[in-house]
């Protein structure tokens, strides 16, 4: 049971009582806080928690991780230049809420978190990549918890910031956890690593995202290589073979290597593919001698490689064929990219959680599978860096070759448009709106009965509005 004793233990020499306060939940948001919260305040760029914290007790904390006191509170002053030489028990037992008071919540948080995490048993499983991060880690989760007692990182708290919060909800009787590891630079992957040593790493493929940060494909990919590093000799690291960048990465790691992907000569590869438009895919898995035919409830070619990785990582848990089977076949496994009810029987393809190249691709390739007119509704791909028209250009090209209509919503996605016109496609097909409020009009404007629609844009472009507008989930 997670109390104010473990935050205290692991940042004092505190020896609990038994009388501390127990913790729900640990949160950075005050607007998530639950009756027995801690609230961890953070001093962003543009919002600082610390503005929160009255709220956050009024929500109903009963502890904040603060960098300086608030009135009001029971305050333990854990500052270096600060630190109590005591703490009184009954500090903690107060009717008001308390306030630990530290010299940087962040750095308090992950050792807390990191803590938690070596308390027990579990073996952690990494997942990082450029993109198919946390589709990879929800449908391994399914695959692992056919056996396994599974925890896995909540939605996309996947930063240095994010990961250590989820954490706490691991518990003893969990037998493995899967964790997605993002980065915005250089190390953070690293420290995450360092935070919760994982066994198991799995790398997806390497993009264009986060090129504005990262400067170059090499930053991106020196980043990424970070979790393979981090992996002990007896652990392994599951390698996507069809990406160079990727399989790059195997001269940088102690442990095996096993690998995925549409080749043969990788350990576990996929053929006879065949996208079964809206009722999923459907393929075969070959692994050393063995093979299966699957089905799986998956949207989209590109679901391959998110069904091998968690295949993968059921292979080397020993996992049995008929365990990964189940575990793959589940609906719950789909994530993000979703269909919604659209005016006139129309159907609409969400996959507005966010986009860059390579994730743009696929979801036109899966409308490239659909049945009836399609209609591409797409928006700027953020954060790309150098190669941002190059990129954009590269879709405008296929959304050409894919849709019968493309409507573009914001000033990068115009590179989209005018590519897409300049290949040949008839300029009275084609649409540009400033951003998705405006596109919402002329979308309405134009669909027909039985249309096929794909949303698709960075999160930045609030891409959402436009399925709110007009789609109906079921």
């Amino acid at each position: 049971m997670l109390t104010l004793a473990h935050f205290l233990i692991t940042l004092t020499e505190y020896i609990a009582s038994g009388k501390e306060p127990k913790l729900s939940t640990v949160v950075m948001d005050s607007r998530e806080v639950k009756k027995g919260s801690l609230f961890v305040a953070v001093a962003g760029e543009r919002v600082d928690g610390h503005d929160f914290v009255e709220s956050a007790f009024a929500n109903g904390a009963v502890a904040a991780l603060v960098e300086r006191p608030f009135p009001n509170t029971t305050t333990i002053d854990l500052r270096t230049n600060n630190q109590q030489s005591t703490i009184n028990s009954q500090q903690l037992t107060s009717q008001s809420p308390i306030c630990l008071v530290v010299d940087d919540a962040v750095t308090a948080l992950q050792q807390a978190a990191a803590a938690w995490c070596a308390k027990f048993d579990t073996t952690i499983i990494g997942i990082t990549g450029s993109v198919g991060k946390t589709s990879t880690k929800e449908l391994a989760h399914s695959v692992m918890s056919t056996r396994y007692n599974t925890f896995k990182s909540e939605g996309n708290r996947n930063s240095v910031l994010g990961l250590p919060l989820t954490i706490f909800g691991l518990r003893p009787f969990h037998q493995y956890a899967i964790l997605e590891m993002a980065m915005y630079t250089q190390g953070e992957i690293a420290r995450l690593a360092n935070l919760f040593p994982p066994k198991i790493g799995v790398v997806t493929l390497i993009g264009a995202v986060h090129m504005e940060r990262a400067g170059s494909m090499e930053a991106i990919v020196a980043a990424k290589q970070e979790l393979v590093e981090a992996l002990p000799a007896d652990g392994v690291a599951i390698l996507n073979e069809d990406d160079e960048r990727v399989m790059s990465m195997a001269e940088h790691t102690e442990a095996r290597i096993f690998t995925y992907g549409l080749d043969q000569t990788a350990d576990l590869w996929a053929d006879n593919i065949q996208s079964r438009g809206l009722d999923g895919m459907s393929f075969a898995l070959h692994h050393q001698n063995e093979a299966i035919n699957l089905q799986v409830p998956l949207l989209g070619r590109h679901s391959v490689h998110t069904s091998l990785r968690a295949a993968a990582v059921g292979l080397t848990t020993g996992l049995s064929w008929e365990e990964i089977a189940f575990g793959l076949r589940q609906n719950q496994a789909q994530l993000r990219l979703v269909t919604v009810s659209g005016p006139k029987e129309s159907i609409i393809i969400d996959d507005t959680y966010n986009a860059n190249p390579e994730s743009t691709m696929a979801a036109l390739n899966l409308l490239d599978d659909m049945q009836g007119r399609r209609i591409a509704v797409l928006g700027d791909m953020l954060e790309l860096g150098h190669v941002e028209e190059a990129s954009h250009r590269l879709i405008g090209r296929r959304a050409a070759d894919v849709a019968h209509i493309i409507i573009t919503a914001g000033k990068r996605a115009r590179w989209i448009a005018e590519e897409a016109q300049a290949i040949g496609m008839r300029k009275d097909r084609i649409f540009m709106a400033d951003d998705a409020k405006t596109a919402v009009p002329i979308l309405t404007d134009l669909i027909q009965p039985k249309d096929v629609i794909l949303v698709k844009g960075s999160l930045g472009m609030r891409m959402d509005q436009i399925i709110n507008a007009i789609g109906k989930y079921d």
